[in-house]
């Protein structure tokens, strides 16, 4: 999960044809009360007023506050039609726009409308829209749109401030209304008048509200002067009771199809008193006919819809207590009037037009849908210990952002070699552009990448491949939109009687509405929601964000005591592991926990596996600063299962590439923060990453150098997608050699045992892995300067340097070594097939030690070299003898063979034409290898 998340909720907001949006009095006030575009206006906001969660970032403040707001015109549907100039970036602070504070959270600004929104003489503005935020756009009110007088006879309605709205039977109901001008002035209920007066500015009276339950009933408001008339008028009914019957056999919340024509619609609705179902079927009304049925118990409501089109797409809502109108929370498809018109139909191909009469996000039933026929329907998921996941990000990985386009990149994923994709949150998310972190349907794929069966094609083609697809999933906590929220909601926080969620989180790190996952309710919805995406979409398991919130524990902003081991966390995953697997036995369960090890242990050997987060060790290793990253391996963790998933990178960590070539080290001509060096140091920190046995993620393009900073646009911004990497040799030998340690990881069984060493302390790191099939031992040195050393292979005998070919026979598992900075080996004691050359830049040549060269009778002579230097050979050996002499990196510079056929042999080598330096020379005779250190100097 993102510590901050910081996505930005950009919204056209439409002025929607037929619906007047009023704002509540208390919340803007204009001087004058009938302002017009011509003339100067002081807006004064009351911040507590605010019904938007995210307003309450802005209480307390004495500065940083600023007014966001465009300006509609008549016959404009669009609020914002005209912006002010400069005003582009929501996360920036706009100074025009900047707040006068005047004390206990309201907020002032003067404007002329025309002149401060840039409106062409001739255009009549009508309406302004507005919000306040902070600088960065963090915090923010709900949108509020006012309306902009034209000077002739007008009515300001003050109260009630809803326009149509239910009350208790014999209730008084307060009118109060402002006229622009002295007139006559009439109140009529339905066609009668209750309240008349001359000569009046104002009203200010009450009716009774009678006891006609669910008749509608009209109030206006009208005044006369002259030959000018305004009205203003409300609606209003008293409330109904509902008829109260247990729910059908077989029925659940949400959507229940019983026919081609019929379905019955279920709300979980406890502490409202009643609820109508409304949509394309009834017009939006709120008709007797639609009222919804109460079970027993008081929880539920539910109606059967008859006689509704066959296959086609309906949209409905549910008005409760008929006051808030929501969709379904338990929708599978939505439509959002401010969000879909950016959609492209190449992503979503005839997507439905939002249905006119409708307000906010609607859901969507459909009878007779087409089931997608799947072709793999016996996917062998790969061992989780040895899971290659590659986490991406639909927006960030493909330019399309769609599964269609997607899919298409699984060719790529497959040479990579990995066998998992985690792709970052795809259920229904506040905007279009966002990490997914703020989820507000959790059943509905989001339409911003494509279709349900986009989706579904595209699982069934990784699976095709052989490749996994894990889902990232939020059920820690949830946006305002999400239904449950909006239903039980107080002011700025959740009500203290929802079923779902806590008034305030019980940890530090939550961002959205915190669920409290002890609560009977919670419960039901998490088992529903993990169930649904396995068998509807054959998902292959979850990483559960913020794992760690799942807990009633209150810890306040104490994140140690938080992270401290928590028996009812436990419990909690505990139960929703079972649930999983009573309908499941292998999907897959990673947690994103970072909490006490005896808790990630306890649960890791119940089942579950973990996120492990080295990212700063990898960077620090990559830059040449000292770290070590030991707790990568499971057993470190003195845990019984290799379940930790290791990564260097996720989505919400620093760029490995970014931070070496920005603040990596030097020494000399050793630079890691050049291009070519810094890939070089990818490939070192991979080869100490993916050959640990366990699980393993990648982060898209990291097997690129993907070096954009995380910062970049914001965190959790749109960041640039880089597929021309590909095109760049550097990078592609990058991509390769991720591919051939993936290869060896997935392929070799030594690279899963469970005896291994991790010696990862220090510049000069080793790994040795023991198996029966094979040793591996790795060799690498993190240092920006060249390190002598004793190589301590683990036992003697023939060892093969993987990417390079080479045989070499240690004598000495102790025998000197010379490493160049970034160098790394990966030896085997069996012989594997070679990759392609080039990938690494050094050869790997293994220092004979001096008495060692003594003993098989191998002389170089004079060292430093001069023009002429000798070889001298002495021993039994009769035959072929081979010497190559090689430059720093392993480039091959001579090849000289020739035959030894006495005991004494010399041989002149010439070396006049190389300039000063170090050079190796390996000296072969039969089948017994030597390297010998040669030092030339300028002349």
């Amino acid at each position: 999960m993102a510590n901050q998340y910081l996505y930005r909720f950009v919204v056209l907001f439409v002025f929607l044809s037929g619906i007047a949006w009023r704002v509540q009095a208390q919340a803007v006030q204009t001087i004058p009360e009938f302002p017009n575009g011509d003339q100067e206006i002081t807006l004064i906001f009351d911040v507590k007023q605010a019904k938007d969660g995210r307003a309450t970032g802005l209480l307390k403040k004495t500065d940083d506050v600023y007014l966001w707001s465009g300006a509609g015109t008549v016959g404009s549907t669009d609020a914002f039609q005209y912006q002010p100039a400069g005003q582009t970036n929501f996360n920036q602070p706009f100074n025009p726009g900047k707040m006068t504070s005047l004390g206990d959270d309201r907020w002032q600004i003067k404007l002329t409308p025309r002149t401060y929104f840039g409106v062409p003489a001739g255009q009549t503005i009508d309406k302004l829209g507005l919000l306040l935020k902070n600088g960065n756009g963090t915090a923010q009110t709900e949108d509020f749109i006012i309306q902009i007088y034209d000077g002739s006879l007008q009515i300001a309605l003050r109260e009630p401030e809803q326009r149509n709205f239910f009350v208790d039977a014999n209730s008084a109901i307060p009118v109060r209304a402002v006229i622009s001008s002295k007139a006559s002035v009439t109140v009529k209920l339905d066609n009668t008048i209750v309240y008349s007066a001359s000569d009046a500015d104002e009203v200010q009276t009450s009716i009774s509200a009678g006891n006609q339950a669910g008749v509608q009933r009209t109030v206006t408001v009208e005044a006369n002067l002259g030959d000018a008339t305004a009205t203003e008028s409300f609606t209003f009914r008293v409330k109904p009771q509902p008829t109260v019957a247990a729910l059908p056999a077989g029925m659940r919340d949400g959507v229940n199809y019983t026919s081609a024509t019929s379905a019955t619609l279920v709300l979980y609705a406890p502490h409202k008193s009643f609820v109508y179902a409304i949509g394309e079927f009834n017009n939006w009304e709120s008709s007797p006919e639609y009222l919804m049925k109460r079970t027993p118990d008081g929880n539920r409501y539910w109606i059967e819809l008859n006689n509704l089109p066959a296959g086609a797409e309906v949209a409905y809502q549910y008005l409760v207590d008929g006051t808030l109108a929501v969709a379904d929370p338990y929708t599978e498809k939505i439509l959002d009037p401010a969000m879909d018109q950016y959609i492209p139909a190449s992503t979503y191909p005839n997507l439905k037009a939002y249905p006119e009469g409708a307000e906010g996000i609607v859901s969507i039933l459909q009878t007779n849908q087409q089931s997608y026929t799947w072709k793999v329907t016996d996917f062998q998921r790969p061992d989780p210990e040895n899971l290659v996941i590659y986490e991406l990000h639909v927006r960030d990985f493909i330019a399309a952002r769609n599964y269609q386009t997607l899919a298409d990149t699984l060719s790529y994923l497959k040479r990579l070699g990995i066998n998992a994709i985690e792709l970052m949150p795809v259920m229904e998310f506040s905007g279009n552009d966002s990490w997914g972190y703020n989820p507000i349907f959790f059943f509905a794929p989001d339409k911003a990448y494509g279709t349900k069966n986009d989706l579904k094609a595209f699982i069934d083609k990784a699976h095709e491949m052989g490749i996994a697809v894990i889902l990232d999933i939020v059920l820690n906590q949830a946006d305002y939109e999400y239904p449950y929220v909006k239903m039980y909601w107080d002011g700025n926080q959740p009500a203290a009687n929802s079923p779902f969620f806590n008034q305030r989180a019980t940890h530090p790190f939550s961002v959205f509405f915190d669920f409290n996952h002890e609560s009977e309710a919670t419960k039901a919805l998490v088992q529903r929601v993990n169930r649904h995406w396995i068998e509807e979409y054959n998902i292959d398991g979850y990483r559960f964000d913020l794992s760690k919130g799942f807990t009633q524990t209150n810890t306040g902003e104490n994140v140690n005591a938080w992270s401290a081991y928590d028996a009812s966390r436990v419990a909690t995953w505990k139960r929703i592991y079972d649930e999983i697997r009573s309908y499941d036995e292998t999907a897959y369960v990673i947690l994103e926990h970072f909490a006490d090890n005896q808790e990630e242990k306890e649960l890791s050997n119940y089942g579950m596996m973990f996120w492990g987060n080295h990212n700063h060790d990898y960077r620090n290793m990559a830059k040449g600063v000292q770290a070590n990253p030991q707790g990568i391996s499971y057993k470190n963790r003195t845990w019984e299962n290799p379940y930790l998933i290791g990564y260097m990178e996720s989505h919400d960590e620093e760029r490995i590439m970014h931070d070496v070539l920005t603040n990596g080290n030097q020494n000399g001509n050793y630079n890691t923060r050049t291009l070519s060096t810094a890939l070089d140091r990818a490939k070192l920190a991979a080869a100490f990453f993916l050959p640990i046995p366990g699980p393993k993620m990648i982060w898209q393009f990291g097997e690129l150098g993907y070096e954009v900073p995380i910062d970049q646009n914001g965190r959790t911004g749109q960041k640039p997608i880089r597929w021309e990497y590909q095109q760049q040799p550097e990078r592609q030998k990058l991509y390769q050699v991720y591919a051939e340690l993936i290869k060896l990881k997935l392929n070799e069984p030594a690279f899963s045992t469970d005896d291994f060493d991790l010696q990862l302390n220090g510049h000069v790191k080793r790994i040795s892995l023991f198996h029966e099939d094979m040793r591996v031992f790795i060799v690498g040195n993190f240092d920006v300067k060249v390190q002598p050393i004793n190589a301590n292979f683990p036992i003697a005998g023939v060892w093969y340097d993987y990417f390079t070919g080479r045989e070499n026979n240690i004598t000495d598992p102790g025998q000197v070594m010379e490493l160049q900075p970034g160098e790394f080996h990966i030896y085997t004691t069996k012989k594997l097939e070679t990759p392609q050359p080039g990938l690494v830049p050094w050869q790997g040549l293994v220092l004979s030690a001096e008495e060692e060269l003594a003993e098989r009778g191998v002389t170089v002579y004079p060292n430093p070299m001069q023009e002429a230097t000798l070889l001298q050979l002495e021993g039994d050996y009769r035959g072929t003898v081979q010497v190559q002499l090689v430059d720093m990196t392993g480039r091959q510079l001579q090849q000289v063979r020739f035959l030894k056929h006495q005991h004494s042999h010399q041989e002149q080598l010439r070396l006049q034409r190389l300039p000063a330096g170090i050079y190796y020379m390996q000296v072969e005779q039969g089948g017994k290898k030597s390297v010998h250190k040669l030092l030339k100097v300028q002349n």
